[in-house]
């Protein structure tokens, strides 16, 4: 299995997809890959973000799998503090704050994690 990364965003915010392939392709080749469909499919794309409209192509027209929430069989938080630890829920219907193995994360500028 081969794993490739469609990045989207700024230094400061970004989005990503992980895909896999059974075969191997060459770095340069997947980035032109890339960027033909990107110019194909411009701005007429229906999914919420490029690179999931890219990875979509990639998927249906060049064997790549899309590692996507969608896909998860399992999730486990892992800790430390044994009370931490447990089987998290992949259904998004468990409650009402929407599945638990999302996360963001925040850098804020200071020492202190506080902004300025």
């Amino acid at each position: 299995m081969f794993f490739y990364e469609l990045r989207e965003g700024d230094d400061d915010i970004f989005a990503d997809v992980l895909l896999v392939r059974e075969e191997e392709m060459d770095a340069e080749a997947f980035f032109e890959l890339v960027q033909s469909i990107r110019r194909r499919i411009g701005d007429s794309f229906e999914g919420e973000t490029l690179i999931e409209a890219i990875a979509e192509e990639l998927e249906q027209d060049y064997q790549f799998i899309p590692i996507s929430d969608e896909r998860l069989t399992a999730s486990v938080n892992v800790s430390k503090q044994e009370d931490d630890n447990y089987l998290a829920s992949l259904d998004s219907d468990d409650d009402d704050d929407g599945p638990d193995y999302r996360g963001i994360f925040l850098e804020f500028p200071g020492t202190d994690g506080r902004p300025n």
